[in-house]
This record gives structure tokens, sequence and C-alpha cells, in this order.
């Protein structure tokens, strides 16, 4: 059960990582996207009532999510224009490849 929270907790944050990415430091969007996860992962924590040894695991596993969230947006920055939103980015660039099959038939 603790690997699959940790995935979740690393999952969750990638979508934060990619909007901090794309925001001005130290603003105030650059602070939410840092913590709004945070009461998500302390309730998941405290519903599984892990122990405090499980802390470290689950900060690494939070910033992991942060981390991977920014080198995705770094790595489709050069293919186009990126938003802050990561699903709006994903969704418009699978609608160009949708359609860029359909023209090419």
């Amino acid at each position: 059960m603790l690997i699959w929270s940790l995935m979740l907790v690393c999952l969750l944050n990638i979508p934060f990582g990619y909007w901090r990415k794309n925001v001005r430091k130290l603003s105030l969007p650059w602070f939410m996207a840092i913590h709004l996860p945070v009461p998500f992962v302390a309730l998941l924590r405290h519903h599984l009532e892990l122990p405090g040894a499980t802390l470290l695991a689950f900060l690494a596993a939070y910033f992991l999510g942060q981390y991977l969230g920014s080198r995705l947006s770094r790595t489709l920055r050069p293919y186009g224009n990126v938003s802050s939103s990561l699903v709006h980015d994903l969704v418009h660039r699978s609608w160009i490849i949708i359609i860029g099959r359909q023209i090419g038939r």
C-alpha cells in the first residue's frame, strides 16, 4: 500500500510541477502550485495511518512529481507554446496529432 500511495503522490504533483514551471517564480501562482497538493498528501498519510518514518519517502515522491512536471514542460516547449495547464497542452497537442493523421490519408 505504501508504494501505491507514493506513486499517487508523485502523479498528483506532476501537473502542479508543470504549472509551477510556467509561472513567474515567487509569485502567488508559484506558491499555490507548490502548496496546493500538501493537504491531499497530509490527508492521505493520515488516512493510511502511516508511521512518521515514511515522511521522507513521501517528501521524495512529492518533489519527484514536481520535478517531473517541470521537466515535461521543458520537454514540450521546443514543440510549440506551452500554457500553465498540462491537461490543456496535452489535449491540444493530441488534437493536432489526430488532425494531422486524418489529413495524411
